[in-house]
């Protein structure tokens, strides 16, 4: 019942398209004013960088934003799309922000989901206990700062000038997210969340693509 959405979302890379026949078609959806901009996820930098290039070569619609897995236990993102978005403006809207719930509970904390996202774990199953050493440290720094760790986790987001795309099945979970941009975090801090992170491979549909 909409006239138009403000951002379209092409959900992953698409291999088996030609890549002038994807972009025409995007520019057609948004010179009809069905879409008033674009964006992709799940997709590589230079693969992002493609096809801006061609659509700035045809004068089509370029992607104006990027929904890649990102945060505070998955920052492969950082290699490569990060960089490449801030130098040329492009916006960072991540999904996962919370690591499928798992930056939402304190340590020895359950829940349905976490017994019962078989994907979830799939993606963070292989590394939780090199993930669980940051949750900790982020449930400490929330402890000391007096706000929940869904904060911490989505107040680093934020201060990475990304803004994190957040489910939620309960009011509280909104407000909850929506105080994280009241938390500021000092360098000191944010190095103390981020000093124990190694490299992860990648995992969904990252890993697909990568085969």
């Amino acid at each position: 019942g909409m006239d138009y959405v403000d951002l379209y979302i092409y959900h992953m890379w698409d291999y088996g398209t030609p890549l002038y026949e994807i972009m025409e078609g995007l520019n057609a959806v948004v010179k009809a004013g069905k879409a008033r901009y674009i964006g992709i996820s799940n997709c590589f930098a230079w693969q992002l960088a493609k096809a801006n290039a061609l659509a700035e070569k045809e004068g089509f619609a370029k992607f104006v934003s990027v929904q890649g897995h990102y945060n505070l236990i998955f920052r492969e993102e950082e290699r490569e799309m990060v960089p490449y978005c801030r130098e040329e403006n492009i916006a960072l809207t991540p999904y996962s922000a919370l690591a499928g719930g798992r930056l939402s509970k304190l340590p020895g904390e359950k829940s349905k989901r976490l017994e019962e996202d078989s994907y979830a774990r799939q993606k963070y199953g292989s590394t939780q206990a090199l993930d669980q050493i940051i949750i900790e440290r982020a449930a400490l720094l929330a402890e000391q700062k007096g706000v929940t760790l869904t904060e911490i986790a989505l107040a680093w987001l934020l201060q990475k000038t990304a803004a994190p795309v957040v489910g939620a099945t309960k009011i509280h979970h909104i407000e909850g997210a929506a105080k994280a941009v009241d938390v500021q975090l000092t360098e000191e801090e944010t190095a103390f969340l981020e000093e124990m992170y190694v490299p992860h491979k990648l995992v969904g549909v990252m890993a697909e693509n990568n085969r």
